[in-house]
């Protein structure tokens, strides 16, 4: 009967946290990376650069060839500028993804042991030290 508390904890506190990642925005979380990572914020100047930045798809890096050199652009159609770096700074901004993934990870896994280690099950905390029988 331990084992199935602990089970639906495990599985309520992994529901909880999809929850509340598929609510957070990750556009803003990719911008904040990628100009940390040495990406510049541009503006497109011809309508051509407009037309380019509304056809990349959201939230997404996006890679791309220009003159014979690899770019990837980040777009923000909502302001009308893109965030463009190149390989170096596209490989930084994946470990500094990469990072923070495990980082979140890591709290929610300190956070559910924590809460195992205070032994709060579902009905209480009190266990043999309160209310109950023999009080």
């Amino acid at each position: 009967m331990k084992t199935l508390i602990h089970a639906l904890k495990l599985v309520l506190a992994f529901a909880l946290i999809g929850l509340a990642a598929g609510c957070a925005s990750t556009s803003n979380v990719n911008q904040d990376l990628a100009i940390a990572a040495g990406f510049r914020v541009i503006k497109p100047v011809n309508p051509e650069q407009v037309s380019l930045l509304n056809s990349l798809p959201p939230g997404q890096v996006t890679q791309i060839n220009h003159d014979g050199k690899i770019y990837y652009v980040l777009p923000d159609a909502a302001n009308g500028q893109a965030l463009i770096g190149g390989p170096n700074e596209y490989q930084t901004f994946q470990q500094m993804r990469l990072a923070r993934q495990i980082s979140n990870n890591n709290l929610a896994a300190a956070q559910m042991n924590q809460m195992n280690a205070m032994n709060w099950g579902m009905w209480g905390g009190w266990g043999a030290w309160g209310p109950g029988p023999g009080w």
